[in-house]
């Protein structure tokens, strides 16, 4: 990864359009050899499934994995591998490999493609658009799977209901191209999105790994509403209302395929429908790849502002989240705040050598020195109001009194704080607007990857600053700086913590992952679980939620194995292994 400025100019040139978060297929022919095949295929086997594969999408929209130098190359956040994870852990770059990239077109071909993989009993990891960065990318969990473009065509945002603030999309719709869409028809005044840090990920696939945002939408999951799903099997269905056909509505057709029927008109209104609610298995699983998702929008509210809180005191992270909690719960934070580290927050601005002058841990005088520069204390909260003018006032003056009771503590909005600061960037992202600022982050040290622990706790500020300890001496110890954030939901917090390293430095790779691996023990040892994760750790986390037994991960297996009996569909995605590999020779702990 190139130093800030190099990654600075390479923002000013990006163009963000759909050209943006594709790849060209080169020419493909059949004879090509993967690097890696799937397992238990030999490579007659693999030829005759690429055969059937090029047939049904174009040797334009599928190629081979088969070279190091073209295929396995890191790139960047906007130019991203669709092949391997760039932020790799293993130095020799073999593992979550894909043997071949198919993009499909639209659903049939979705279909077409599942049932080849159960014909050939090949391994498919479907992906949105790849920008799972931190987390493993776009790399399968099994070496050797192939590897389902759903974003390079299938990118259109399908239907925007201005009166019942929702829409609905396909899975290569990014942040950036639904703003740009709202904006294009002229409806970014009336509905807002929710989105993450950084603008270029698929809204579909950050909603359907339980992602969050910062608006008062911002948890992606609460906030979506239907889906339409190709099950292993190849199937179609539609959940909630979708699974109703609505004669009322234009265009309707019972003649026509599922694909091309138009969904209820209440699809995007009421999540539940009749019966069971399933949406939640296909969210961080492998029993479906959905190809339509349905998500609501918030509406303009009338006005916003957007502020911060600096705590001149490490220690303070205890006082603060205990003046957060009700503030929270009576919605006072109506949005998704953030408490953030100074190193999170400097890391944006100038990269480490800028501002340190010698190797190893920080110091104090290192902390007081980047906070004099960038005005900033050791945590700075983030957040928002939303509203007319008198109830932002209002609501302002509660939450500014509540703060400043913190020794120290300073309350500021944008106009007090000159430009380039954190406030201008979350001013936007506050509102909704995408933004690409915080990947600089990554410049903090040369050749910057990362790895993300998220571990779960009650917003408590006793958790919230034994979590932190924990968590900055075991990263410190690894030789590495600790960078992280509190991200504060109604009832919980999730601990962000970014173990970056040099992908360069095999040392600090090793060190990284071994320091991952130490927290999630320790973390799990205080009842601390983690949301998400990077595919390495999948095994070893969900071997931490294992309650009776590991009924919980019974129960899943026992589903995998009903709806997907051939194990095609991302197998040992979040730890869940179909019965047809041997689970104890997959593990990775």
């Amino acid at each position: 990864m190139e130093t800030i400025h190099t990654i600075q100019s390479k923002l000013a040139d990006f163009k963000v359009d759909k050209a943006a978060h594709v790849e060209d297929a080169p020419t493909l022919e059949i004879d090509k050899t993967p690097l890696q095949l799937p397992p238990n295929t030999d490579l007659a086997k693999f030829r005759q499934f690429m055969i059937k594969v090029f047939a049904t999408c174009g040797q334009e929209n599928a190629y081979v994995v088969n070279s190091k130098e073209e295929h396995l190359k890191d790139g960047w956040y906007l130019e991203q591998s669709k092949t391997y994870d760039m932020h790799h852990l293993f130095s020799e770059r073999t593992s979550f490999v894909a043997s071949a990239v198919v993009c499909p077109c639209d659903v049939p071909q979705v279909q077409a493609i599942v049932r080849l993989a159960n014909e050939f009993k090949i391994p498919i990891w479907p992906i949105s658009i790849g920008r799972n960065i931190g987390y493993g990318g776009a790399a399968p969990r099994v070496t050797g799977s192939v590897v389902v473009d759903m974003g390079k065509n299938m990118n259109k945002v399908l239907n925007v209901d201005l009166d019942a603030a929702s829409c609905l999309l396909e899975p290569g719709v990014t942040y950036t191209d639904l703003y740009n869409y709202l904006v294009e028809h002229k409806l970014e005044d009336k509905l807002w999105i929710d989105v993450p840090d950084l603008g270029g990920g698929s809204v579909l696939g950050n909603c359907l790994d339980r992602g969050v945002g910062y608006t008062p939408y911002g948890d992606h999951f609460m906030m979506h509403c239907g889906m339409e799903i190709v099950l292993p099997n190849g199937e179609l269905v539609r959940t909630g209302m979708g699974a109703m056909p609505d004669p009322t509505r234009p265009g309707y057709d019972p003649s026509k395929p599922p694909h091309e029927q138009p969904g209820n008109d209440s699809w995007q209104l009421f999540n539940y429908g009749f019966g069971p609610y399933l949406d939640g298995i296909f969210t961080q699983s492998g029993l479906g790849i959905v190809t339509k998702l349905g998500m609501w929008l918030m509406p303009n509210p009338g006005g916003f502002e957007a502020y911060m809180v600096s705590f001149e005191k490490e220690s303070d992270l205890e006082a603060a989240i205990e003046v957060i909690r009700p503030l929270r719960l009576q919605n006072l934070l109506p949005n998704v705040p953030t408490m953030r580290s100074i190193i999170m927050d400097a890391a944006c601005l100038a990269s480490r050598k800028e501002l340190v002058s010698h190797q190893g841990r920080l110091t104090e005088e290192d902390y007081l020195k980047i906070g004099k520069k960038f005005d900033l204390g050791r945590w700075n909260f983030y957040g928002a109001v939303y509203g007319p003018d008198a109830i932002r006032e209002v609501n302002l003056k509660v939450i500014k009194d509540a703060f400043l009771t913190i020794p120290g503590a300073r309350f500021r909005l944008k106009e007090d704080l000159k430009e380039p600061s954190i406030l201008h960037i979350r001013h936007n992202t506050l509102q909704g607007i995408p933004t690409y600022d915080e990947l600089k982050w990554l410049d903090w040290i040369d050749n910057g990857v990362h790895l993300f622990f998220a571990p779960i706790a009650r917003v408590s500020g006793e958790q919230a600053m034994k979590q932190f300890n924990i968590s900055k001496a075991i990263v410190e110890e690894a030789g590495l700086d600790f960078i992280g954030t509190f991200t504060v939901g109604m009832r919980e917090m999730h601990h962000i913590v970014s173990i970056l390293f040099n992908s360069k430095d095999d040392s600090q790779r090793s060190r990284a992952l071994n320091a991952i691996r130490k927290l999630i023990d320790i973390c799990a040892a205080n009842g601390w679980g983690e949301y998400r994760t990077h595919l390495a750790l999948m095994d070893q986390i969900a071997g931490t939620y294992n309650f009776n037994n590991n009924s919980l991960m019974r129960l899943n297996e026992s589903i995998k194995n009903a709806v997907d009996p051939n194990g095609i569909m991302a197998p040992g995605k979040s730890g869940i292994w179909p019965s047809c590999y041997d689970k104890e020779k997959w593990v990775l702990n």
